[in-house]
């Protein structure tokens, strides 16, 4: 597995000592123009080099005819050219010892294949020459704490940005300019932002391995289409959540189920988005699913606080608005506490008919007790245990006479709890917004885009509190080793005896060729039994008339097989039958499903949930990269919506959640160790019993005749 080249490589791209601009004009509304005005205006302190051998001022600093003939080093060179012209611009840089190279040239790879071919050749240049090259198709850098704007981008003239601790990364430059207005229209504060294009050299996963290591970067916001190298940005995000930075992620293409073996469960299950999900999840960070709540996280995030615990309180002048939002974060996972009796108590000696459960509704009648506001906060603070607290007083905040009500009682409250979360919900003049917000409160006009955010930031102080994990493979990491497994869809009966090599444990079986060796092999196991047809032709048994359950004699094992055959003859006579399975009939207990899928940017992917012949029907399914360890398979088990099954809902024994997480690892093991070969596994059902489990069908799907 290849490794990424330093992050330290990419200083010269983000943070130059100087800058050469080839193909520069004078005209600061041109693209070759408008990276020196911007640059100009930024207030960058370091060398700018406009390079155009036809004029020898532009923009009030000395052009040079070619970036060769610039008097001192150059750091960063930007290219603002044709793409046929491009190559030339490259040999120049390398000629003159760049060490980065910004091509916003468009024409490559994006367009048709003989750009895809330039691009490549640019690439393999760079490589060479051990220059960094972002693009090309890109809209470039900016570094707004030096001032640096090797941009073109339209949207810096009608919003500036201001000096914060947010950086922005994105494949589109489009898309990222877009959300940078719309962040900073919200008053976020940026550090970095950077458009990444095509990605011929510099990607998506090296820029949040770099901005993980910044220093003047708190937050990183990521807008994604795509990956080139799974394992690479799974380090970068879990790198950046090791050193407490949040990275919120926006990924595009959420329908895109991509290649799925047709013969697997799991393979339709996973999908590509579904793997997108687990990746960004085990690594800490966040996917955000609208563009607004893209723009809600990362302004949260600003803000600095995040709840140390997921106890939430919610103080409102509107009953029905607190509902919305007790709805809203029992649906998110946050919990709202009771506040205890006394301070109920409390609340009622000062407004009688409030509601002072939690939500703590103080009705109207604030308006007659408001010099009491302060009070309500105090006793919902100090007695309630919460992390956070939303308050929401319709539009009060808009009327001053209001407003210089509350200020007081707020700004008070937020000095002496400064470790909670303060949401403001709610309407509020841009005075009051801008003085509130200096002084930590975060605030949104949406009851359930405001109780989001405190689930995410509360989610964000969980995986940011604890070190990371990232299970990145490596050979240390599988204890199985990888094994030689024959081409396609493998029958039951081997993918019962590959896996159970693995340590996954099954129910005792025979294989019979014959009517009369099925009914000897159901006297030898004990009856009653399972008959299952088998053929690797049908990996789905059940769907064609292929299963005989609950089996009580050998009369009876007779008549399944004739029943069985007959079936299959009519309905599927190409298949090629090896014979029958005939196993013991498993009672009781709880259908569960593990499965493997290999995803082609991530690799093999483990699942879990309730299983059955229903399992795609009701697809309650958990998934982690491979491979996991038992920790965390009891947590993958705990995760589904079916988990009270399995720990004695309704009256049923609690099964074996040890023996459960004991065959998760074991599968994910086997997984990892066959990255290479394995493209899907199903072990369904595998059947959760208090004093253990066992699985009774499993399959196995290869695409590689080797590991």
């Amino acid at each position: 597995m290849s490794q990424d080249p330093p992050a330290s490589s990419l200083d010269a791209l983000f943070r130059p000592k100087s800058i050469a601009l080839i193909g520069a004009s004078s005209d600061p509304n041109r693209i070759g123009g408008r990276p020196i005005d911007f640059t100009k205006r930024g207030g960058f302190s370091r060398p700018i080099y406009p390079i155009n051998p036809n004029q020898q001022v532009i923009q009030g600093l000395v052009a040079y005819p070619t970036i060769e003939a610039v008097p001192g080093p150059v750091d960063l060179g930007v290219i603002a050219l044709p793409a046929h012209v491009a190559m030339d611009s490259i040999e120049s840089c390398i000629a003159k010892g760049t060490r980065a190279i910004i091509l916003f040239s468009a024409g490559f790879a994006e367009v048709d294949e003989a750009g895809k071919v330039a691009q490549e050749s640019i690439r393999k240049r760079c490589e060479e020459a051990g220059v960094r090259l972002l693009g090309p198709n890109c809209l470039g850098v900016m570094n707004i704490a030096d001032g640096l704007f090797c941009t073109f981008s339209t949207v810096l003239d009608n919003v500036w940005p201001k000096l914060g601790r947010v950086s922005v990364v994105s494949q589109s430059g489009a898309f990222g300019a877009y959300a940078y207005g719309l962040a900073a229209e919200r008053g976020i504060g940026f550090s970095k932002w950077i458009a990444t294009g095509n990605e011929a050299d510099v990607d998506v996963a090296q820029c949040i391995d770099w901005l993980a290591s910044d220093a003047e970067t708190d937050i990183i916001m990521a807008y994604i289409e795509g990956c080139r190298s799974g394992d690479s940005l799974r380090r970068s995000l879990a790198k950046a959540s090791n050193n407490g930075k949040p990275v919120i992620v926006l990924k595009a293409g959420a329908t895109d189920a991509g290649a799925i073996a047709v013969a697997s469960h799991t393979g339709s299950l996973t999908g590509k988005d579904s793997v997108w999900d687990t990746v960004i999840r085990e690594a800490g960070a966040y996917r955000a699913q609208t563009v607004d709540e893209f723009v809600d996280i990362a302004y949260s995030c600003a803000n600095g606080v995040y709840p140390r615990g997921n106890r939430l309180g919610v103080v409102t002048i509107s009953g029905g608005m607190g509902v919305l939002m007790a709805d809203a974060g029992s649906r998110l996972g946050l919990e709202l506490p009771s506040l205890p009796a006394d301070a109920q108590e409390q609340i009622k000696s000062i407004i009688p008919f409030a509601s002072a459960v939690n939500p703590v509704d103080v009705t109207a009648q604030l308006l007659n007790v408001f010099h009491e506001f302060g009070h309500f906060l105090d006793i919902m603070l100090g007695s309630g245990g919460f992390h956070s607290l939303v308050v929401f007083m319709q539009q009060l905040g808009k009327t001053p006479k209001h407003y210089a009500l509350l200020r007081e009682p707020l700004l008070e409250a937020r000095q002496r709890y400064p470790d909670t979360l303060f949401v403001l919900c709610g309407g509020y003049s841009d005075q009051a917004r801008s003085e509130l917000e200096a002084n930590g409160f975060i605030l949104f006009e949406d009851p359930a885009r405001a109780v989001n955010a405190v689930s995410v930031l509360a989610r964000f102080q969980s995986a940011l509190s604890k070190e990371g994990r990232l299970p990145v493979f490596s050979e240390a990491s599988a204890r199985a080793s990888a094994i030689t497994l024959p081409r396609g869809v493998l029958d039951e009966a081997t993918s019962k005896r590959v896996l159970a090599n693995y340590g996954i444990p099954f129910a005792p079986e025979r294989i019979a060729r014959t009517r009369s060796e099925a009914m000897a092999a159901a006297t030898q196991i004990g009856y009653p039994v399972v008959l299952k047809v088998l053929s690797a032709d049908i990996p789905h048994k059940s769907d064609v008339g292929g299963v005989e359950l609950d089996l009580p004699n050998q009369e009876a094992v007779g008549l399944a097989w004739d029943r069985v055959m007959e079936k299959l003859s009519v309905t599927l006579p190409m298949a090629k039958i090896e014979g029958v399975l005939v196993a013991s009939m498993i009672r009781g207990g709880v259908e569960t499903v593990l499965g493997l899928s290999r995803d082609p940017v991530f690799g093999p992917v483990v699942m879990f949930g309730l299983g059955g012949v229903f399992v795609e029907i009701f697809r309650d399914v958990t998934f982690r990269t491979a491979p996991v360890d038992h920790a965390e398979a009891l947590v993958m088990i705990q995760e589904i919506k079916g988990f009270p099954l399995l720990v004695g809902a309704r009256g049923r024994a609690r099964v074996n959640l040890d023996t459960l997480a004991d065959a998760v690892v074991a599968l994910s093991q086997f997984g990892a160790a066959n990255r290479t070969n394995v493209q899907s596994v199903d072990i369904n059902p595998f059947i959760a019993l208090p004093d253990g489990g066992v699985a009774v069908d499993a399959l196995i799907v290869t695409d590689c005749e080797e590991s």
